[in-house]
């Protein structure tokens, strides 16, 4: 019995060390793993800082704030993920195409299949995509479907005209840019 007693303290006590060595500094490089803000991941289209990173959090969450940390300057609320001019815009303008579906907090609309009176022979589909929380015109992007009837109920994929695209951005862009407007004076 003492055998097996002493071989389980010594199992114990190799674990803990090898615990305690790998604690140890050494010349590793941090900031190489994932997850760290010098890896080549990206957030909206650029290299993620470690301001991105403390704003994505830790799958602990936030911790603990034992000497006074800035938590009472946080936002309680809960809203959109995205730049809310940007958003209502996109919505407005896409008024007139049934909605399939709307993420605010991922910043996308996506459209169902909508075909104007004027040539019912074609349909239209749109996702937007906001991309920050900046009124910017690089913080939209719109893709556009298009299909043309070649029977009954069979739909072939088309392209669509070159401009449309940015078209449809600019417009989201003047009516964001009108909501922005209309909130700076109605304060």
């Amino acid at each position: 019995m003492l055998t097996f007693s002493l071989s389980k303290s010594v199992l114990l006590g190799a674990g803990f060390a090898l615990l305690l060595a790998g604690c140890s500094s050494s010349s590793v490089d941090y900031d190489s793993f994932p997850g760290s803000a010098s890896t080549d991941e990206r957030v909206n289209g650029r290299k993620m800082t470690r301001a991105d990173q403390k704003a994505r959090g830790t799958i602990f969450g936030d911790g603990i704030g034992i000497f006074g940390d800035d938590s009472s300057k946080k936002e309680t609320g809960s809203g959109i993920g995205v730049n809310s001019f940007l958003w209502r815009a996109t919505l407005d303008t896409l008024s007139f195409m049934p909605l399939n579906s709307a993420d605010p907090f991922g910043g996308v609309i996506i459209t169902d299949w909508y075909s104007p009176t004027e040539t019912p022979n074609e349909r239209f589909k749109l996702t937007a995509y906001i991309l920050g929380t900046a009124l910017r015109s690089d913080a939209i992007k719109v893709a556009i479907f298009r299909q043309v009837n070649v029977g009954p109920n069979q739909w072939q994929d088309a392209v669509v005209e070159k401009g449309t695209v940015t078209s449809m951005e600019d417009a989201i862009l003047t009516r964001a840019r009108q909501l922005r407007i209309d909130s700076a004076n109605a304060e």
